[in-house]
């Protein structure tokens, strides 16, 4: 063969060789076509942010957080809930290799059984959802616990992008942010999951990863310094203010790691809450003294000033991999704890040392039903980030199977006039969902809600209310939500409301005469000191009462 023929028989070769590459890249990277970046379906997307999406971010800036959901931060009573409180379900997207899928399937078989929670599984398609029935079947998973949700996902870091879940009054509602990476479908999804379960969802403005905090159920949450350069236009006592008054937390920030050693930078890899006063927290036995020892140690230090009782797990950093024991899954009495086959790790003897410790920490006696299961994490732990990074938790209903109700408006005193026209504003819950609601007046207080405003109607959230002609100063409004089971809860608005009528006050029962039969109604409830004969809205029912009643009885209509 000529010169020739072999060097073009090379090169040919050789541009065979990088189609094979580049087709091979196609399928794990996202890649930027006609200004929009396209994820492959089913890619193994790390969890930090690849080079063609960093260079998408350099050509194209990102907007800045806001503008989308409820942009104002959530009234009334508001709560964040903790990991390691009760739980309905997991909730998990299932997109990647198949080594991955292969560790949601056995996470998926623990939380569906010992962890007595349902499985919420986001699949693109149906081709999908039946190839992860059958892997969650093999895995040994309940079925009829697994609930599939069809919506495209960018990648399998739920914990990032996924719904921050809040009890509003006793409702369930969702704090939302803008997702640190350009990976738009996984940064659309909490819009999207709320009005799935009839969930508000509320747009606290910040650049944020999910899995850079944690909090336990006292209103305490912890996050790392990332925040800060991620929100540079705010100053840290914004950006705690913000979470404040989105999700009624006291924020403490920590330095984050360098990013060679953690190219995330989040707290979830190397710190975990565990209980009101317990905490885990990682140490580098492999690496004392070096800057991410230090963090870990200040924090250690810091959580234990608090009140915290503190334990410690190893972690090492292996040709540029983050191996983590903090980055664990807890679900009712269940801990999902990554174990490793790294020959390092092993060999220094991490996996059974965090074993030994998180079993004292969780209370896992053998005997007891807090149990922790190890499963193995070393396919997905070179991606930077493990099984805490691929869930997001949905707590339990407060209601149990019984509705609840929080009544947004109308919650502080004032004064309405007949005729005017008021929005009532609500929100409910339910374990399954909330068939209809009644929407009910009361005069005296709250002691009775004679008068219906709006029968069965739907729980779409709202009721034009045309204020009626009479006077009290003491109505109260009532939101009743029913379930299909015909099953009940229901909120009443916090304060009096006066309804200030130039109708004669001495109609008491409301029947458009001032009689004797007024007389002897109101003389029924002052003798039985019914909350309705408070007639003056002094809180008590006495003979000023009486005096103004009678005055209002003769007096002018």
């Amino acid at each position: 063969m000529r010169p020739g023929c072999i060097r073009t028989t090379v090169l040919c070769a050789a541009a065979g060789l990088l189609s094979i590459v580049d087709a091979a890249r196609a399928q794990t990277e996202p890649f930027e076509r006609d200004g929009v970046l396209v994820f492959p379906p089913d890619a193994a997307i790390p969890r930090f942010m690849t080079q063609a999406e960093r260079a998408f971010w350099v050509r194209n800036p990102p907007p800045p957080p806001g503008g989308r959901g409820i942009a104002t931060p959530p009234t009334g009573p508001v709560r964040c809930v903790a990991e390691y409180e009760p739980m309905q379900g997991i909730l998990v997207s299932w997109i990647g290799s198949s080594s991955w899928l292969t560790i949601l399937a056995q996470m998926g078989a623990q939380i569906t059984t010992i962890g007595n929670a349902d499985y919420d599984v986001i699949v693109p398609n149906a081709a999908t959802q039946s190839s992860a029935t059958s892997l969650l079947n093999g895995a040994g998973a309940n079925m009829s616990r697994v609930k599939f949700f069809t919506r495209t996902l960018d990648t399998i870091w739920i914990r990032d992008y996924g719904p921050r879940y809040i009890y509003q009054g006793n409702c369930r509602a969702i704090v939302d942010h803008t997702y640190n990476r350009p990976r738009p479908n996984d940064d659309a999804f909490s819009q999207w999951w709320g009005p799935q379960r009839k969930q508000p969802v509320y747009d606290i403005p910040l650049v944020h990863g999910g899995g850079n905090y944690h909090l336990n159920a006292l209103g305490k949450s912890y996050a790392t310094r990332l925040i800060a350069n991620e929100n540079a236009s705010l100053t840290e006592a914004q950006i705690i203010a913000y979470w404040q008054s989105y999700q009624s937390v006291d924020t403490h920030l920590f330095n984050a790691f360098p990013t060679s050693v953690d190219s995330t930078q989040h707290l979830d890899m190397w710190m975990q809450v565990l209980g009101d006063n317990k905490v885990v927290v990682s140490d580098w036995p492999a690496n004392s003294g070096s800057t991410q020892d230090v963090i870990c140690d200040n924090a250690a230090a810091y959580m234990q000033s608090q009140g915290y009782t503190v334990y410690r797990v190893p972690a090492r950093q292996v040709s540029g991999t983050h191996y983590t024991y903090t980055n664990v899954v807890m679900c009712n009495d269940l801990l999902l704890l990554p174990t490793y086959t790294n020959s390092t790790v092993v060999n220094a003897g991490y996996n059974a040392q965090a074993l030994s410790t998180w079993k004292t920490a969780w209370g896992d006696t053998g005997t007891s039903a807090r149990k922790v299961v190890q499963v193995d994490c070393q396919a997905i732990v070179t991606s930077a980030g493990v099984m805490h990074c691929i869930v997001m938790h949905v707590p339990v209903p407060l209601g149990g199977v019984n509705p609840t109700a929080y009544i947004k408006s109308l919650n502080a005193a004032q004064t309405l006039t007949p005729g005017q026209t008021v929005s009532i504003d609500w929100i409910t819950d339910d374990d399954v969902s909330v068939s209809n609601v009644d929407v009910l007046l009361s005069r005296d207080g709250g002691a009775t809600f004679p008068i219906t405003i709006a029968a069965a109607t739907a729980d779409d959230g709202t009721q034009t209310w045309t204020v009626p002609d009479f006077y009290t100063p003491k109505a109260r409004v009532k939101v009743v939500a029913r379930d299909g089971g015909g099953r009940t809860g229901w909120d009443v608005n916090d304060a009096d409301l006066i309804i200030n009528s130039s109708r004669c006050r001495g109609d008491y029962n409301l029947d458009g005469s001032v009689d004797d039969f007024d007389l002897f109604d109101f003389l029924n409830d002052f003798n039985a000191e019914n909350p309705a004969a408070d007639f003056n809205g002094d809180a008590s029912v006495d003979d000023f009462d009486y005096f103004d009643f009678l005055n209002a009885l003769g007096g002018p209509c």
